[in-house]
């Protein structure tokens, strides 16, 4: 969808696939006892905090004990056998109880310069296809980490989304590398397809000069 809208699809086209896919979110809502517990759950997690609302009122617990500069590295309560997935999707609440709200806003603030940063170089890109290459791969890491931040804050339901980076898993890591790795490649290349790293040719008036 973000490629979409940066690629220039017609605003009128990108509005009625959002419509489409927002119903077909609803439908899918609906007709699904486990989503409609999810959505209901994150609404209000202290109605049933020991069902539905569990994981994300301990979550929000973590944050809590966390305060100001957190209660220290690897002192956090919540991790053990507290808060489900604490190593994966709800890594970020662990980080708010160990390193408080300062240690939060840091990852949060390293996020955004990675988006920053990748934009610049889809900016500096020298073809189309470069350009929407790293567009996505900045959307794919900077949308996750929104979601994921939104999901352990309770701003959002809960996506089974790792935090890109942080979050304890083999497969997600090597593909934000692997990402990564491409988008440092178009940072690199600037020249117009000529190797920045030997000799340039400059033709002028005929001639060519090493």
């Amino acid at each position: 969808m973000g490629i979409l809208f940066l690629g220039g699809l017609k605003a009128r086209l990108f509005i009625l696939l959002i419509v489409g896919l927002l119903a077909a979110f609803a439908v899918l809502i609906i007709v699904s006892p486990y989503r409609r517990d999810r959505v209901f759950g994150f609404m209000d997690p202290w109605a049933d905090a020991f069902g539905r609302g569990y994981q994300l009122s301990h979550s929000l617990i973590a944050f809590g004990r966390g305060e100001l500069f957190g209660v220290g590295l690897g002192a956090s309560v919540e991790k053990l056998f507290y808060l489900p997935e604490a190593h994966t999707d709800f890594v970020l609440a662990l980080v708010g109880e160990e390193l408080g709200l300062m240690g939060t806003v840091t990852i949060v603030l390293l996020f955004g310069l990675f988006v920053i940063k990748g934009f610049q170089i889809a900016r500096r890109a020298r073809n189309p296809f470069g350009r929407h290459l790293a567009m996505g791969i900045t959307l794919l890491v900077g949308m996750q980490a929104l979601v994921n931040a939104g999901v352990v804050t309770g701003l959002l339901p809960t996506k089974g989304l790792t935090l890109p980076f942080v979050s304890y898993g083999g497969s997600s890591l090597m593909a934000n590398l692997f990402g990564v790795g491409i988008l440092l490649n178009i940072s690199r290349d600037r020249q117009g397809g000529q190797d920045s790293s030997g000799p340039r040719a400059v033709r002028k008036r005929g001639v060519v000069t090493e």
